[in-house]
C-alpha cells in the first residue's frame, strides 16, 4: 500500500489526496469531514481532542464546538451504513475521538494535521526576516528584498509549511527587536534571518535559521557566488532551510520548490524596481511601473510573473484610468499570456485571475486559475486573499470569509486585501459593523488607495453614520476623482443584485451614478 494511504475495515483513505473509497467506489463527503477524518487517521489510534480537531480543521476560525459533531455525524453516516453499523470513530467521553480498526498507521508525522487548503503542521511555520542590506549603498535595499521574497516564495510551494506573508514578515524590518519577540508576534516556531553584500558581479548572502522559542541558531551558512548564480543560491538556501526543519521530507516535496524564473538577471533586477510601483494600486504608480515590466519582458519574453504584473497594472489604468477599451484589451491579453506559458507559480496565477475577472468576465476561467494557484501553494495569500474577494462579489459568502481569515491568520500585518474581501461579504450579509471594520482596517493599512474609502463609506451609511460615510465618500472622490457608480459596476459589477446593494449606499453617501 502507498505510505500516504490508510485502511481501516473495508475503506481506504489517501491522507494526501483527502480521498476515500470502499471497495474502490469513492465517498462523496465535504472536505471538513475528510479533513477530520485525516486528523483522526494521522492520530494512530489516538484520542483526539475537540480543541485539536478545530485548531486543524478550522484555523484560526471562531466557530461552535457542534460544527464538529455536524460532521463527524455524516462520517458516521457514511461509514456505518456500508458495513451493517460497525462503527469506526469511537466517542471517549470528555476526551474526544478516535479512529479505530486501522490495519496499518500512517507514517507520516503524528503532529501533522490538515487546514482548509491543504496540509499543516501546527509547530513547522516559518517567517523569513528582512535580510540586512550591507552593500553600503541604499539602492541596493531592492535586491535584499528581492532575495527574500523568492524564499518566502520557494518556501510557501512546500504544504505542509505554514508561512507568514512577506509583508507582515517586514513589519520589523529595521527596527532592533528580540527574536522570541518577532516569533511570538508572528506565532511561528521558526525564523531565517540573514544578510546580503553585493559588490560588482558578485554577492555574498549569510543565512541563519532559528528557533524562534528560544533564540537559539539551528542552522547557518555562508554563500559567496557570482550574481549569474543568483536563483540557482535561492534554491540551495531554500532546501537547506527546509532540510534543517524536517529532515526526512521528501525529495518530491524539496523538488517543488524549484520554479521557473528568468534567466536574464536584468528582467529579474526590473521586476524587483517594478514592484513598490504595482503595489500602490492606483494608475499613478501603475504608470511608473509599465516601462519597467516591458522592459523586463523585452529581455525575458516568458517571464510570467513579470507578465501578470503587467496586466495588473493595465488593469489599475483601465479600472481607474477612465475605462479606455485599450487598457482592458491590454490587461487580458497579458493575464492570459501570464498563464499560457504554463505558469505553476501561485502569485501570477491569482493575479491573472483577478484580472480576468474583473476586466474579462469570465468567472469559470478565474476560478479555474484561483483552483490552480491554491492547488500550487495553499499558504499563498494572493491567491487566499484575491479569491475571497471574488467569491465575496459572485455571492459565496462564507467561502469568501473563511479564505480570509486565513490569509490574515498567514498575513497579519498586512491585511489589506482580505479585509476587502470580509468588507464586501460581511457586508452583504447585513453585518454592517464587521464590514465597517475590515473596510477601516484597509484604510488604515493603505490610505491613499480609493477602494477601501469606498467601502467604509458604505457601511458607515447603513450604520446611520451619514455626516462620516459623506465625508469618507469624498475623500475617495479626492483620491480618484473620476470614481462613479456606473464606473465601478463595470469590473466589479457582475451579479448585479449584489452590486446594488453597495450602489444604493453610495448614492446615499454622494457618489455620483455618473
Amino acid at each position: 500500500m502507498d505510505q500516504d494511504q490508510v485502511s481501516f475495515g473495508p475503506f481506504r483513505f489517501d491522507l494526501s489526496d483527502r480521498k476515500l473509497s470502499f471497495q474502490g467506489a469513492p465517498i462523496a463527503l465535504s472536505s471538513r469531514a475528510l479533513n477530520i477524518l485525516r486528523v483522526l487517521a494521522l492520530a494512530k489510534g489516538n484520542v483526539v481532542s475537540k480543541d485539536r480537531l478545530l485548531d486543524a480543521v478550522w484555523p484560526g476560525l471562531a466557530v461552535e464546538e457542534n460544527n464538529i459533531q455536524v460532521h463527524i455525524s455524516a462520517l458516521r453516516k457514511e461509514l456505518d451504513r456500508r458495513t451493517d453499523g460497525e462503527s469506526f470513530i469511537i466517542t471517549i467521553p470528555g476526551r474526544g475521538y478516535r479512529l479505530v480498526g486501522l490495519e496499518r498507521p500512517p507514517e507520516t508525522d503524528q503532529s501533522e494535521m490538515g487546514g482548509p487548503g491543504g496540509l499543516v503542521i501546527p509547530g513547522a511555520s516559518i517567517a523569513v526576516l528582512p535580510f540586512q542590506n550591507m552593500s553600503g549603498d541604499p539602492e541596493q535595499e531592492y535586491f535584499a528584498d528581492g532575495i527574500v521574497e523568492d524564499i518566502i516564495t520557494g518556501l510557501s510551494r512546500i504544504k505542509w509549511l505554514f508561512v507568514i506573508a512577506r509583508n507582515s514578515s517586514f513589519v520589523h524590518k529595521g527596527k532592533a527587536v528580540d527574536l522570541k519577540q518577532i516569533g511570538h508576534d508572528l506565532g511561528v516556531r521558526y525564523l531565517v534571518e540573514g544578510s546580503v553584500r553585493k559588490a560588482g558581479d558578485r554577492v555574498r548572502i549569510t543565512v541563519q535559521l532559528i528557533d524562534a522559542k528560544t533564540g537559539g541558531h539551528l542552522w547557518i551558512e555562508r554563500y559567496d557566488r557570482l550574481l549569474d548564480d543568483i536563483f540557482a543560491v535561492q534554491d540551495e538556501i531554500t532546501m537547506r532551510v527546509i532540510g534543517a526543519i524536517e529532515p526526512n521530507l521528501r525529495k518530491v516535496e524539496i523538488e517543488r520548490v524549484k520554479r521557473k524564473r528568468p534567466d536574464n538577471l536584468d528582467a529579474y533586477d526590473l521586476v524587483l524596481r517594478a514592484l513598490p510601483f504595482v503595489r500602490t494600486g492606483m494608475v499613478q504608480g501603475a504608470n511608473a511601473a509599465i516601462p519597467l515590466l516591458k522592459r523586463a519582458l523585452e529581455l525575458e519574453p516568458e517571464y510570467a510573473w513579470a507578465r501578470a504584473l503587467l496586466a495588473q497594472c493595465f488593469h489599475f489604468r483601465f479600472s481607474r484610468g477612465g475605462l479606455g477599451e485599450a487598457d482592458r484589451l491590454t490587461s487580458t491579453q497579458h493575464a492570459r499570456a501570464a498563464t499560457a506559458a504554463g505558469s505553476d507559480d501561485a502569485t501570477t496565477l491569482a493575479i491573472a485571475a483577478m484580472v480576468i475577472w474583473f476586466d474579462g468576465h469570465d468567472v469559470t476561467t478565474a476560478f479555474e486559475l484561483f483552483d490552480r494557484a491554491l492547488a500550487a501553494s495553499n499558504s499563498n495569500v494572493v491567491a487566499l486573499s484575491n479569491s475571497a474577494f471574488v467569491l465575496a462579489w459572485m455571492g459565496k459568502y462564507d467561502l469568501a470569509i473563511e479564505r480570509a481569515q486565513r490569509a490574515i491568520k498567514l498575513s497579519p500585518f498586512d491585511t489589506s486585501n482580505s479585509d476587502l474581501a470580509l468588507a464586501v461579504a460581511y457586508f452583504h450579509i447585513n453585518n454592517y459593523e464587521k464590514s465597517r471594520e475590515a473596510a477601516q482596517r484597509a484604510v488604515e493599512t493603505n490610505p491613499a488607495f480609493s477602494i477601501p474609502r469606498v467601502l467604509h463609506a458604505a457601511a458607515l451609511m447603513r450604520l446611520d453614520r451619514r455626516s462620516e460615510a459623506i465625508a469618507e465618500a469624498a475623500r475617495a472622490r479626492e483620491l480618484d476623482p473620476t470614481f462613479t457608480i456606473q464606473d465601478w459596476s463595470v469590473t466589479v459589477g457582475i451579479v448585479p443584485e449584489i452590486f446594488s446593494l453597495f450602489a444604493n449606499a453610495l448614492r446615499d453617501a454622494g457618489i455620483p451614478d455618473k
